[in-house]
């Protein structure tokens, strides 16, 4: 089957399961004080991982689709810094006691856009008001054109010891065309002063998909990323959905790349990666030096994945803090309120600011199950997933039906039982998944919500 027949065929709109079931299912059924009592539930030896959200850049980048807004003053920054001081208050007075904690991940937006004493002013509250362990990962997202050497000197404050870097394309014309205008020896700066005040994970974000991107040119982009001695590169499949995000209709739509156009500018960047770099592909879209940790784990089936993408972190307790951020706990998944304003007001009220979820049943749980496997491993054995969960086959392998087709088109391999997605279906892994999805098939919402597959 040609690469044409197979972008006819699997290209529709999936989900990119960060989790299951997926955002657009949240429900305004779950509030505050469904929040408070799954958190009294959370086992006392429970480590808990940390998840920051700050919706501020310094620059509106037409491709994003992050919560996130352009703020030029300092003033909205510090009220948001306060509030999120009271919600992590709000949280450490709730489970009444010093968690332990195992990652902090600093998400946006932008991160450093806030004052550099606000970012080391929280990260000293949550080492007071928590156990953040001594091994602990701290992570920061960051975009290099908005990096000076102060803030620096406050990420050293702040113990980073990981950072992603948002490079996306170094094409003059397509930074053009995205509002992101970014030099190489800009990032470079940017990465060689992450190494020198001790970060030991460098991550690099990629995009295909873009406005005037070609095969040639996402290669030499990735081979200038490789320059930079990243540990870890994410490739990401630009989704084009303006219906959500407006300012994705000033992209010249024209200029976009699509179908077969996609999936081999995918192709010419995972090719420079792994033949030119030396890197390993983990998941659907991640790929990292061979003694990397997530290589590690990808190679000893211990990757996981959340709405950070993939990770080595195994807590069972993912905290959502800020406004829109997602929390999930054993009972389910909590998201926060988007509106700043409207954050901001039911922290000063003494709430938490959670304004939709979900509620996890067994279903919920074996199917997330399932999913996060194939998403992570590109295999799953469907009968020994059933008998882990104490529940019968029949349902599952019934889904897994078309996996016949998928293996006529040698994107899987399937014996009945098990599956394994080949390399051929790697770029189509969330068409698998999407297989054991019973949400999608309730009929809401509508799939042009998602993202294309490839």
């Amino acid at each position: 089957m040609t690469d044409i027949d197979l972008i006819a065929r699997y290209d529709g709109r999936v989900p990119r399961y960060t989790s299951y079931p997926t955002a657009p299912h949240f429900h305004a059924g779950i509030d505050g004080r469904d929040y408070a009592r799954w958190l009294a539930a959370v086992a006392p030896a429970a480590e808990l991982s940390l998840y920051l959200h700050v919706p501020f850049c310094d620059r509106l980048c037409l491709y994003c689709g992050c919560h996130t807004s352009v703020a030029h003053h300092e003033r909205p920054k510090r009220h948001y810094a306060r509030a999120l001081a009271s919600e992590i208050e709000l949280l450490a007075d709730t489970l009444g006691r010093r968690a332990r904690v195992s990652q902090v991940h600093w998400g946006g937006g932008t991160p450093t856009a806030l004052p550099d004493d606000c970012l080391s002013g929280l990260m000293d509250m949550l080492r007071a008001r928590f156990e953040v362990t001594a091994e602990a990962e701290i992570a920061i997202e960051i975009d290099p054109a908005a990096l000076q050497p102060e803030k620096l000197r406050a990420l050293a404050l702040m113990g980073v010891n990981r950072a992603s870097l948002g490079v996306q394309d170094f094409d003059e014309d397509v930074q053009k065309a995205i509002g992101r205008m970014q030099s190489f020896e800009q990032t470079r700066d940017a990465a060689e002063g992450l190494r020198e005040l001790g970060v030991t994970s460098l991550n690099l974000d990629l995009i295909y998909g873009l406005p005037h991107q070609t095969e040639e040119s996402v290669a030499r982009t990735a081979r200038m990323a490789l320059e930079l001695a990243p540990d870890r590169a994410a490739v990401f499949g630009y989704a084009h959905v303006p219906w959500m995000k407006k300012h994705q209709n000033l992209i010249p739509e024209a200029a976009l790349p699509v179908g077969v156009a996609r999936l081999r500018q995918e192709a010419a960047i995972r090719a420079v990666l792994e033949q030119e770099g030396g890197m390993v592909p983990v998941g659907l879209d991640h790929y990292a030096r061979p003694e990397d940790e997530m290589a590690k784990a990808a190679k000893a089936g211990a990757l996981q994945r959340g709405f950070q993408g993939y990770t080595t972190d195994a807590a069972p307790v993912l905290i959502g803090l800020g406004a829109s951020a997602i929390g999930a706990l054993p009972q389910g998944y909590v998201q926060n309120q988007p509106s700043i304003p409207a954050y901001e007001d039911m922290l000063a009220q003494g709430r938490f600011p959670v304004t939709r979820g979900v509620a996890l049943d067994h279903e919920d749980r074996l199917r997330r199950a399932v999913i996060e496997r194939i998403m992570c491993d590109l295999a799953v054995d469907l009968p020994a997933m059933a008998r882990a969960f104490g529940v019968g086959e029949a349902a599952l392998l019934a889904d897994a039906a078309p996996l016949a087709g998928f293996a006529d088109d040698g994107l899987v391999e399937w014996d009945g039982a098990r599956l394994s997605v080949t390399e051929r279906g790697r770029p189509f892994v969330r068409n698998v998944a999407a297989l054991f999805d019973a949400y999608l098939r309730k009929g809401a919402p509508a799939l042009p919500r998602h993202a294309r597959a490839v």
